[in-house]
């Protein structure tokens, strides 16, 4: 027989590590995307962290983001293709231990369903090289009411000085 704690404890780690086999990734590899590599040119371009969530759809654990605590003014990109995708001023401390935002820049992300785990939640991930970001609810504050919920490991920093053309 299975102990209770031991499924929660064997489920919590599997989410906290994105256990691939267990996400339907065959929609996102059906996706055509502005910017497309082989497995092998990501890994390449990538830290092993930076491929597991962008790639393979991982998560990376609660409280470890190195830009959890980032408050300079400046833009998230994304760390696979280099595109804003959010400016320091909607970033918030939700409190959860992921980068939290609520408001994404005009035309950076693309949403799908995600009903990993027998959750349902809505997926966000690059519009451009369809990496991974995290994922997108509804209890976030004002003005818009949503928390997109991401992984550090999946953005880059670029403060407000870096931005100037």
């Amino acid at each position: 027989m299975i102990d209770r704690r031991m499924l929660f404890s064997s489920v919590a780690i599997a989410v906290s590590y994105g256990v691939s086999w267990l996400r339907p990734i065959e929609a996102r590899a059906a996706e055509k995307f502005e910017i497309e590599k082989t497995p092998e040119e990501w890994r390449a371009q990538l830290t092993p962290m930076q491929y597991h969530i962008l790639r393979e759809e991982g998560t990376e654990r609660p409280f470890t983001s190195p830009l959890l605590k980032e408050h300079r003014k400046g833009t998230f990109a994304c760390a696979g293709c280099d595109l804003p995708l959010f400016a320091s001023d909607t970033k918030y401390d939700s409190g959860t231990g992921w980068p939290s935002f609520w408001q994404p820049l005009p035309n950076a992300v693309g949403e799908r369903k995600d009903s990993t785990l027998g959750m349902i939640r809505t997926e966000v991930h690059c519009r451009r090289c369809g990496g991974h970001l995290g994922h997108v609810f509804d209890d976030g504050p004002k003005p818009t009411g949503l928390r997109y919920c991401m992984d550090g490991y999946a953005l880059t920093f670029k403060p407000a000085a870096e931005n100037r053309s």
